[in-house]
């Protein structure tokens, strides 16, 4: 019975005292209001405090931290103007010499000579390799009978091969041979002078021999263009 007594009168005495202006307007800090009892207190922070952690400065945590930084620049790239010395430890690797038939080695413009109505164009190019360039062969009437193919002479002997191709047949009918240094004294020490002589343009001359089947073409100073085999 004494504790019921002791409860009513506390009840009594809160609902007696006057409920301050901080109540209302959720200000329970002291001195704000008229104090309230501590059971009607809020106790509990409000939804819009703003907290603030400790830390670095946005600059600072940049320079800190490499990803928030951004990407790092590209290292300069470096340009040489003269090759690195050769490293003598290094192996070289060597293309090994291909093997050519020995008449070929020989005289190579005389080997493909003898090829005249046999070899297409996949058998020069067997020996040969890929062509350089091409041109068309015209005929007496100037209408296109066939092309010309050039190709680099692996022996070194000539500066140029070029073999001329029937359009109908499809085999090598002609070869021009282009001499590095040749006059035409050492033409004719090395084939005779069993020959005819034809202008042609250019102040060259044209020789075409009557015991085989050559034809030279010379220049003006007398230095061999062209042998062709027909």
């Amino acid at each position: 019975m004494r504790w019921f007594g002791f409860l009513s009168a506390v009840v009594l005495a809160s609902q007696s005292m006057p409920v301050s202006v901080s109540a209302a307007s959720g200000d329970d800090r002291p001195g704000a209001g008229e104090t309230l009892p501590p059971v009607l207190r809020r106790y509990e922070r409000s939804d819009n405090v703003a907290v603030v952690l400790p830390g670095l400065a946005r600059n600072e945590a940049a320079a800190a931290s490499p990803a928030m930084a951004g990407p790092r620049p590209l290292p300069a790239t470096e340009v040489r103007l003269a090759p690195p010395p050769p490293d003598p430890d290094r192996p070289r690797l060597r293309r090994p010499k291909r093997d050519y038939p020995a008449d070929f080695e020989r005289d190579s413009a005389d080997f493909l000579g003898r090829q005249i109505g046999i070899w297409s164009q996949i058998e020069a190019e067997v020996l040969l390799g890929e062509p350089m360039r091409e041109r068309p062969a015209f005929a007496d009437d100037q209408t296109v009978d066939g092309r010309i193919l050039a190709f680099a002479d692996p022996t070194g002997r000539y500066e140029e091969l070029e073999l001329d191709f029937d359009r109908d047949t499809g085999l090598v009918r002609t070869v021009f041979a282009y001499p590095f240094h040749m006059t035409w004294p050492q033409c004719r020490r090395a084939f005779g002078s069993n020959v005819t002589t034809a202008e042609a343009n250019k102040g060259r001359k044209f020789y075409s021999y009557l015991d085989r089947r050559l034809d030279v073409l010379v220049d003006g100073d007398g230095k061999v263009v062209s042998l062709g085999l027909y």
